[in-house]
């Protein structure tokens, strides 16, 4: 297939050597304008070379790999879709919730997917990627046209396992960003590493917070048991314990967080439901000061 990666980041660095690798055409697309080359070097593989910011690959290509930050997401997509063709699939998947709710309306012409995935990705620099942890990824269609592409899980699956479709994608959205929830914030304002989350100091804080976001899901047909999403919080830092999140990477490199789209969402949707989640709000406020604070 034909595939254009929005975003080099980590994870979409990730996805795009592991796309090439099973053999497809995988292009990029950058904030930089001018039409130029990429080096990517994953781990110890042999460098690949991508075409990046060409029009005529964006014409051609059957999927288009949004992996930029949440808040950027608007901004970046509205700028491809007059060159896209009308049988494009787009497939979303970055951090976050609520990103959907401000797209262009002709977005919706196109198949669309959304995408979790729980891979970690880190950039030492700008062409090297460490696939730094091992997951899962769950795709699902978000238009009715979206929902029809349940042959891209087979095309993901065969380039980085292991990778499932989901029919209720919002589930699965909503089990991330209640991890994001916990994690991001907590190692961001912490300056520490996931692992670190377990010691004692935290521990009332992320009873708080599961708590809390066990009732937001709750009024949002999402329910889930307190215990169970602890116990999944746990398992998620455990697994994790050496990694930087992405969070704590953007608020160490003095860059805008994706806290609006993670706990931000949270609040909103608690307070649409007039739910009081005071334990997310005061996160939610801090990383905010700080990344304030840098202007």
């Amino acid at each position: 297939m034909n595939i254009t990666i929005l975003g080099a980041g980590s994870i979409g660095s990730l996805w795009a050597c592991h796309l090439a690798n099973a053999g497809h055409n995988v292009s990029i697309w950058s904030n930089k304008p001018e039409k130029s080359e990429t080096l990517l070097i994953l781990d110890n593989q042999n460098p690949k070379r991508f075409i990046t910011n060409s029009v005529l690959q964006l014409k051609s290509a059957d999927v288009i790999l949004v992996t930029v930050k949440a808040w950027q997401v608007k901004g970046a997509i509205s700028a491809l879709l007059e060159h896209l063709a009308p049988e494009t699939i787009i497939v979303f998947m970055h951090n976050g919730m609520g990103t959907m709710d401000d797209l262009p309306v002709s977005l919706y012409e196109h198949p669309i997917v959304l995408a979790t995935t729980t891979h970690g990705a880190y950039k030492p620099s700008q062409n090297s990627i460490c696939h730094t942890g091992f997951g899962s990824t769950t795709l699902g269609g978000y238009n009715n046209l979206g929902q029809r592409c349940h042959f891209l899980s087979d095309v993901f699956e065969n380039a980085l396992p292991s990778v499932t479709w989901s029919d209720s994608i919002n589930k699965a959205l909503w089990d991330k960003l209640s991890i994001n929830c916990v994690i991001n914030p907590l190692t961001a304002i912490h300056q520490c590493l996931n692992g670190d989350l377990l010691q004692e100091k935290f521990s009332t804080l992320v009873v708080q917070l599961v708590s809390e976001i066990c009732a937001v899901r709750h009024a949002e047909k999402f329910e889930i048991n307190s215990d169970v999403l602890l116990t999944s919080v746990h398992q998620v830092i455990s697994a994790t314990a050496k990694n930087h999140s992405s969070m704590q990477q953007d608020i160490s490199h003095k860059k805008i967080t994706e806290i609006d789209y993670i706990n931000g969402y949270l609040c909103k949707v608690a307070q649409r439901h007039g739910i009081s989640v005071p334990t997310n709000q005061e996160l939610y406020s801090q990383i905010k000061n700080i990344e304030q604070s840098w202007s």
